[in-house]
């Protein structure tokens, strides 16, 4: 039997989840309780509770409701990195109900280390751990493959898009943004240069071709260590003082509106643009919009295909990178921590 498990990062639902979360993110880089509690303050200003466990439950229904209704029964699962439910309580779901492959659809869309390797590194240990419980449960696990060009992830991108610049004065600039990453870390990957693909592919069907910024947010780590720049509110600043009348900040780094959309943009970004008095609009994240919703099973069904031994499997992608190919080429986006064992791709564990 085939399971779908949406992979995810987790997040804290309540005050006393904070720190136990952060604590849980940042294991084995030493940081101190003390600064784990000022990071968190900003969860406060959310009653201690992320968005992103609720946009993922809304996301396995939509994906279980589509494949309802495309005929197929295969159980929906839902396992994070860093949270309830974590991966080991997700496969042992899955090991329970007789599943025998596992998909797993990563909600980052991008190709980097945090982005997609350290997720099949923790899938990988999740596994172990289930499998030393239940040494006779040999699944094959298979992830789906990297997704920031699919037309079912543009689209909605697409749309939002317009729906900020019309929200805006006339000439107002096209603002891309995405979570910093070390410098060090992008350089052995595709992040940036995907991230580029997509905006143009947006910016020109929204009639802005080449007129956009790509842009950097939500950094951590310490200060000393190089990470990609510039900062989404230093370039509204610097927007300012050009005299753009208004900026549109589309998020295209994220597929829902959790923490990092509503503090990082919501919040932060949008308090420096009226310091500074510059307009600006946030476009929407794709969430459950059905086009992104007929994606995840789209990606399912094409990997279900190729696992199978289909010859031909039809993979769409916009812009000019082509989809990423499965399995994942062994040196793409390294542990800067050194190697360690990760499912590959669509390589069976």
């Amino acid at each position: 039997m085939d399971a779908l498990l949406i992979v995810s990062f987790g997040g804290p639902e309540g005050p006393d989840d904070v720190v136990p979360f952060l604590e849980r993110v940042t294991r084995g880089r030493g940081i101190p309780r003390e600064r784990l509690v000022e990071v968190g303050a900003h969860y406060t200003h959310f009653a201690g509770v992320s968005p992103i466990n609720a946009q993922n439950r809304a996301l396995v229904a939509a994906v279980r409701g589509e494949l309802d209704q495309r005929g197929e029964t295969l159980p929906v699962l839902w396992g994070n990195r860093n949270w309830h439910p974590l991966l080991p309580e997700a496969l042992r779901e899955a090991r329970d109900l007789g599943a025998t492959r596992v998909f797993a659809f990563l909600t980052s869309a991008y190709s980097s280390y945090s982005g997609c390797r350290q997720y099949r590194e923790n899938l990988a240990e999740a596994l172990a751990e289930v499998q030393a419980e239940d040494p006779a449960w040999q699944p094959q696990v298979h992830k789906l493959r990297t997704y920031w060009n699919h037309p079912g992830f543009v689209e909605p991108v697409v749309e939002a898009t317009r729906a900020a610049l019309a929200e805006l004065p006339p000439g107002a600039r096209l603002v891309f943004t995405t979570h910093s990453i070390p410098t060090a870390d992008a350089d052995r990957c595709d992040y940036v240069a995907q991230h580029r693909d997509l905006a143009e592919v947006v910016a020109s069907a929204v009639g802005r071709p080449g007129a956009w910024d790509l842009v950097y947010q939500s950094r951590s780590g310490a200060p000393h260590v190089p990470w990609l720049e510039p900062d989404i509110s230093d370039h509204l600043a610097a927007l300012a003082r050009a005299g753009v009348p208004g900026a549109a900040m589309v998020p295209i780094g994220f597929v829902s509106d959790h923490m990092e959309v509503i503090w990082d943009l919501d919040t932060v970004a949008a308090q420096t643009a009226a310091d500074v008095g510059l307009p600006v609009a946030r476009a929407a994240t794709p969430g459950t919009d059905p086009r992104f919703v007929a994606m995840v099973a789209d990606l399912l069904a094409e990997q279900r295909a190729a696992a199978d031994g289909a010859s031909e499997v039809a993979r769409p992608a916009l812009g000019g990178l082509g989809p990423r190919v499965t399995p994942c080429a062994p040196g793409c986006c390294p542990n800067p921590r050194g190697p360690r064992p990760a499912l590959c791709g669509s390589d069976p564990a």
